[in-house]
């Protein structure tokens, strides 16, 4: 997908310059073995997140906890790309439970980063849908990494995380079942 961005530039009368910044879409969909209302009470807490992201990030969450959540709610993050720290900052977007939400970008490595999550009742438990919206800077460059590294980046973390809600959720079964 392809975006075309006007730009009025810097200051009055500045000329306007168009160019076209290329969106990567990701979807993911996993199944969970839990009700609707234990899952999104999961992704409700943003501390979470921190459990679901590979280490190799270093992620970390800035932001005093616990974080009301809501649209509007900001996240500030801090994690490793490539060895270097830089900070993340999420806005909620979107606050629908215990259907989704959404979030995206305000700060941060990527152009465009606009995350949907959702989540319905499916065959005894829970589908989860992630759709992820992004755009890297610098253009050519920025198409040129995506096609060399960050595409594999962003499937490998979210193969991560679809392996670790699974196991989180076994298991939270096994122990309820134990009981």
């Amino acid at each position: 997908m392809c975006l075309t961005i006007e730009d009025a530039g810097a200051g009055s009368g500045a000329a306007r310059s168009k160019y076209i910044m290329k969106v990567y879409e990701l979807r993911r969909e996993t199944w969970v073995p839990a009700p609707l209302a234990t899952v999104f009470e999961f992704f409700s807490d943003a501390a979470n997140l921190e459990k679901l992201t590979p280490e190799f990030l270093g992620f970390h969450i800035l932001t005093p906890q616990p974080i009301a959540m809501h649209p509007g709610a900001e996240i500030e993050y801090t994690l490793k790309i490539r060895g270097i720290r830089v900070k993340w900052k999420t806005i909620i977007e979107t606050w629908d439970p215990p259907n989704g939400f959404s979030d995206t970008q305000a700060k941060g490595p990527y152009k465009l980063w606009h995350h949907t999550h959702s989540f319905r009742e499916s065959d005894g438990g829970t589908m989860m849908e992630d759709v992820v919206r992004y755009a890297l800077p610098f253009g050519p460059l920025g198409r040129l990494a995506h096609w060399a590294q960050v595409r594999r980046d962003v499937e490998k973390i979210f193969d991560y995380r679809a392996v670790r809600i699974r196991e989180f959720f076994a298991k939270a079964a096994a122990g309820s079942k134990a009981r």
